[in-house]
């Protein structure tokens, strides 16, 4: 079995559907393509065969993903989040000790993560440098740009 997958409740919800359309309406698309295509004839040399295929097998493996993600869930409650130290769920404010610019996070797991939103995943640079510190704590990590320092400021949920 993989690595346990923490999520929130939410996103656990949100692959639980995408997998259920990916079982349902998106099988039948595929199926009918497959179908459409085999009806234009000779199948060795049909390009819109071969293209419905392909595309079922990555439909397939869309689905072995998300089954196995669901499989290795665990879903975490704020309520439950030790807010003494930072860990998954944690929303931390820092100031980069270069830049002297403040910036908020969450650190979240990686089916979460998305830049544009300060979701941050508990396995990136960052992330991984921030886990288990505290207020005044100073995190740091080497990037192939150079080394970031971030002191930490307050951890809230």
């Amino acid at each position: 079995m993989s690595d346990l997958n923490y999520l929130t409740k939410e996103t656990l919800e949100q692959m639980k559907e995408e997998l259920n359309m990916l079982k349902t309406t998106g099988r039948a698309e595929i199926a009918r393509q497959i179908a459409e295509a085999r009806e234009k004839g000779d199948l060795k040399e049909n390009a819109e065969y071969d293209a419905a295929k392909e595309a079922q097998g990555h439909h397939e493996a869309k689905i072995a993903q998300l089954q196995s993600a669901l499989m290795s869930a665990r879903v975490l409650d704020a309520k439950d989040i030790d807010i003494s130290k930072v860990s998954i769920l944690s929303k931390v404010k820092v100031i980069n000790l270069g830049t002297k610019k403040e910036k908020t996070y969450k650190i979240v797991s990686e089916k979460e993560a998305d830049v544009k939103m300060d979701k941050i995943s508990v396995n990136s640079l960052l992330g991984q440098a921030l886990l288990g510190k505290k207020i005044g704590d100073v995190a740091e990590f080497t990037a192939p740009s150079g080394t970031f320092k971030f002191k930490i400021e307050s951890i809230g949920i």
